[in-house]
């Protein structure tokens, strides 16, 4: 199983549960397993049987059509993923006060280099589209930038993300009148 796909069930068992007002301890006594276990796997430690998942999705009173609806591995989905800082999904880790995670993008790429580089915009800062042969990732720390994308553009606020595949003809474009922060990560997949 994808680790893509593993964290959309996990975040879908948690989601679902909660919604319902379910206990970790309830959940698990209705799908007859330990209270770890669901623990374990909305913490995508874990990839539990298919005949466990079947019981506690049946567990959480959910067709299983409904509960497998959009989730897609990486091949399947849009070449450009935007998330607005309010979609970030929190989750826990252990038993730990004050520490508060949000998973931004999950990406499945092997046999890759990362790059990590902070983007500064001027105002005024212009280039033509480019193509990277990589996966850019991109965060912004400051300021309001719009991606052109050939003929599409998406205007990207502070604490917004978004992941593409670079070799998508793209620009930026500081919306603002002071310098723009960003924080980029490139995925470089190793040629064989």
């Amino acid at each position: 199983m994808e680790e893509d796909i593993l964290i959309q069930i996990s975040n879908r068992i948690k989601e679902r549960r909660r919604e319902k007002n379910i206990t970790v301890q309830e959940l698990a006594q209705r799908a007859s397993v330990s209270k770890g276990l669901i623990s374990q796997i909305e913490n995508s430690r874990t990839i539990p049987s298919l005949i466990v998942l079947i019981e506690i999705i049946k567990s959480l009173e959910i067709d299983l059509n409904e509960f497998f609806k959009d989730i897609r591995s990486k091949s399947s989905s849009a070449p450009i993923l935007v998330k607005r800082k309010e979609e970030y999904s929190h989750f826990e880790k252990e038993h730990a006060l004050g520490f508060h995670y949000q998973r931004i993008f999950t990406q499945s790429i092997t046999q890759s280099t990362i790059d990590i580089v902070i983007l500064e915009l001027e105002p005024d800062a212009i280039r033509p589209l480019v193509e990277t042969d990589a996966f850019e990732y991109k965060y912004i720390l400051s300021g309001k930038v719009e991606y052109q994308f050939n003929e599409e553009f998406i205007a990207l606020n502070e604490g917004d993300s978004m992941l593409f595949d670079g070799r998508i003809p793209h620009t930026p474009k500081n919306l603002g009148t002071t310098v723009a922060r960003m924080l980029v990560i490139y995925f470089f997949e190793d040629k064989k």
